[in-house]
């Protein structure tokens, strides 16, 4: 839900700029046709490394301890980012920036599709942005969010590659467990083939579930 709210942003300030927004589409959407292996690498280089980039950044702006041998050694303090403190943020903020670039396009899209009178009208009618944005371009875009949120439901209960690729079977406590990466732990790490398809099973109930609750949301009015 957090990458549809985000994209939804995005998708509205892009469809306000004339200058550049093919850029932006273009950045925006880069993301999701990376490798899902590709990503989990280089967000392991970034955060889970010890030495990684984040880490190298806080050491040199100086929020980490560090104490210089005799040897001329530096051992540092580095920050666990696999940690119950950090594992949520580093797990959720890659799968995040690659699907948010999705939704952008499929949203931006629907923007395309609303009919440019309808603005004119509003604007003849004195409607500023926020006015135009509330009560023309959300509800106009209501059936596209429906599809989007659905999307994302689903997507969130199968996602398996990314966090796989950074965390493995290395959740900390298992307290870092989706369904997909359980699931799959379950039937090939821990060969137990019932409990992994019944996990299966729930994910497709859940998906179907949580679906059909969203579409009835936001469904519009007049069809209800």
């Amino acid at each position: 839900m957090f990458q549809v709210g985000i994209a939804l942003i995005l998708a509205l300030l892009v469809d306000s700029i004339r200058v550049g927004a093919k850029f932006y589409r273009t950045v925006y959407f880069f993301p999701i046709v990376i490798s899902a292996t590709a990503l989990g690498l280089m967000f392991n280089l970034i955060f889970l490394y010890k030495g990684g980039m984040v880490n190298q950044l806080l050491l040199h702006m100086g929020q980490l301890p560090y104490e210089v041998k005799p040897s001329g050694k530096m051992l540092v303090e580095w920050v666990d980012w696999k940690d119950q403190a950090h594992f949520l943020f580093t797990m959720f903020l890659p799968v995040m920036w690659q699907y948010v670039g999705f939704y952008f396009v499929i949203l931006v899209t629907g923007l395309n599709n609303i009919s440019q009178d309808l603005f004119e009208a509003a604007a003849i009618d004195g409607a500023d942005g926020l006015k135009r944005t509330r009560y023309i371009t959300l509800p106009l875009l209501r059936n596209v969010l429906c599809t989007c949120l659905i999307l994302a439901i689903t997507g969130a209960l199968k996602v398996f590659d990314l966090p796989w690729v950074m965390f493995g079977a290395g959740m900390p406590e298992n307290l870092g467990w989706l369904t997909g990466t359980y699931m799959y732990d379950q039937t090939f790490n821990k060969m137990n083939v019932d409990y992994g398809s019944t996990i299966a099973v729930l994910i497709v109930v859940l998906g179907v579930v949580l679906s059909n609750i969203a579409n009835r949301i936001f469904r519009p009015s007049e069809d209800i």
